[in-house]
C-alpha cells in the first residue's frame, strides 16, 4: 500500500511540474510549393482556404492542396509588393448563402472590396458571381495597402485600410476622417446593396467624417484578429522606423478609437507637435517593440483558444516578419500585457490563421509553406488510480 502511495505522489509530482513548464513553440508542415501566401481562413469544415498574393485562393483540404483553385481573379488584380489578392473572410452564415469577401488591389492600384458566391461544388466559387462592395482609390503610392478582412462577433465586416503609403504619412490619412485610408472601417453586408452603414458606427449620420469608420489612427494594420471567446478585436498596426505596435480593441468598445499614427509611433512622438494632434485623444498600444536586430514589421496573429495546447491558453501570438520571431502576449493581474518571444523561425511571415477548433497556423511567405503551431512539450494526461 505504502509503494502504492508514492507511486502515486511521484504522478502528483512529475504532473505538476509538468504543467508548470513553460511551451515549447513547435512547427508543424501543413502545405508546401504554395505561392506567396497572405491570408489563411476556414469555413467551420476541416479544410484551409489560404490566400495567394498573386490573385489565387487554393484549399488544403487536410491532407494535400486542391489542384482546382478555389477562386482565380489574377486578372483583376496589380501585383506584387504590397499590392496583390491581400484577405478572404466568409460569412458567418457561409454555409446557408455561400458569400465571401475578398480584398484586392485593382489593376489601378485602387483596393477593392468584393463579394463572390460558392458554385455547386464547394471546392469551387462561382467566378461570375462578383459584386463590387467598396473601391478606395489608392492613387500615389503602391504600399500601405492593408488587406484584412474578419466579421466580428456582431455580424458585421471589418476592413483594415492603410494610410495610402510612402513614409511619415504625407497625406495626413490616418488622422483624416473624411478619408477611408489609414482606417479600420465596419460595414453591415446584409443591409442594403451594396452594403449598409451599421447605425451604432461612431461616425455614422454625420456629414464631416466618413461613416464606415469604426476607428482612425492606423499606419497599415495588415492584420488584426478578434478573440473568439472574448470578442476583444487585437490590432497590429505596421510601423514606421523604430517602433511596432499592438492595439487592443476590448468588446465592450462603441468605436471612434484614435491609435494614434501619424502623431505617434507606438508610444513615441512622430509628428505630435501639430495643432491635430495636440488635440486629439489617442489611444495607446498595450505593447510595442522596437527595430533591433533586423525587425522591421510586425504581423498579427490570434489569441489562442484552441485545445489541443493547454499551455498556450489565451496567449496572443504575433511575430516580426523580417526576423521571423514568433512571440505571445499574456495578460499580467493588473491588466497590462507582457511579451515573450517562443521561437525563431527562418522565414518571413506573413499572415498567421485560425482553424475551425481555434488551433493556429503560420505562412512562411517566401518558401510558399503553412505551419500548424504546436507545443512540444507534452501536456500531461490525468490518469486515475486503481483501486485496491
Amino acid at each position: 500500500m505504502r509503494s502504492l502511495q508514492l507511486a502515486l505522489l511521484f504522478v502528483m509530482l512529475t504532473t505538476a511540474a509538468a504543467a508548470a513548464q513553460e511551451p515549447q513553440l513547435a512547427l508543424r508542415p501543413v502545405a508546401a510549393n504554395l505561392t506567396a501566401p497572405v491570408s489563411i481562413a476556414h469555413t467551420n469544415d476541416s479544410r484551409l482556404f489560404i490566400v495567394e498574393q498573386n490573385g489565387q485562393i487554393v484549399i488544403v483540404d487536410g491532407t494535400r492542396i486542391l489542384t482546382t483553385p478555389f477562386l482565380d481573379i489574377h486578372q483583376l488584380i496589380s501585383c506584387c509588393g504590397e499590392r496583390g489578392l491581400l484577405g478572404l473572410a466568409f460569412h458567418p452564415d457561409y454555409a446557408a448563402n455561400g458569400r465571401f469577401y475578398v480584398y484586392y488591389t485593382d489593376s489601378n492600384g485602387d483596393i477593392v472590396v468584393a463579394r463572390y458566391n460558392v458554385s455547386a461544388d464547394p471546392n469551387r466559387a462561382d467566378s461570375t458571381s462578383r459584386v463590387q462592395l467598396l473601391q478606395i482609390p489608392h492613387p500615389l503610392f503602391d504600399n500601405h495597402n492593408g488587406g484584412q478582412l474578419q466579421f466580428g462577433p456582431d455580424g458585421y465586416l471589418y476592413i483594415g485600410v492603410g494610410d495610402g503609403g510612402a513614409a511619415g504619412d504625407p497625406r495626413v490619412n490616418g488622422q483624416n476622417t473624411n478619408a477611408l485610408l489609414g482606417k479600420l472601417l465596419r460595414i453591415d453586408v446584409n443591409g442594403a446593396q451594396p452594403y449598409a452603414i451599421p447605425p451604432s458606427n461612431p461616425f455614422a449620420g454625420r456629414i464631416d467624417a466618413k461613416p464606415e469608420i469604426w476607428a482612425f489612427g492606423l499606419r497599415n494594420p495588415w492584420r488584426f484578429s478578434f478573440d473568439r471567446q472574448s470578442g476583444d478585436l487585437w490590432i497590429a498596426d505596421v510601423g514606421q522606423d523604430r517602433w511596432e505596435e499592438i492595439d487592443l480593441q476590448p468588446a465592450s468598445s462603441m468605436g471612434g478609437e484614435n491609435y494614434g499614427w501619424n502623431c505617434m509611433e507606438g508610444n513615441h512622438d512622430f509628428n505630435s507637435k501639430t495643432i491635430d494632434c495636440r488635440n486629439a485623444a489617442l489611444t495607446p498600444p498595450i505593447l510595442e517593440y522596437g527595430h533591433d536586430n533586423g525587425a522591421c514589421s510586425v504581423t498579427g496573429g490570434y489569441r489562442y483558444r484552441g485545445s489541443r495546447y493547454p499551455r498556450f491558453s489565451g496567449m496572443f501570438f504575433y511575430a516580426d516578419y523580417c526576423t521571423g520571431v514568433i512571440s505571445a502576449a499574456t495578460p499580467r493581474a493588473d491588466g497590462s500585457w507582457t511579451a515573450q518571444t517562443l521561437f525563431g523561425a527562418s522565414f518571413n511571415i506573413s499572415t498567421f490563421g485560425e482553424d475551425s477548433d481555434g488551433e493556429i497556423y503560420v505562412a512562411d511567405y517566401k518558401r510558399g509553406a503553412i505551419y500548424q503551431i504546436t507545443d512540444a512539450v507534452p501536456f500531461p494526461v490525468k490518469r486515475h488510480a486503481a483501486r485496491h
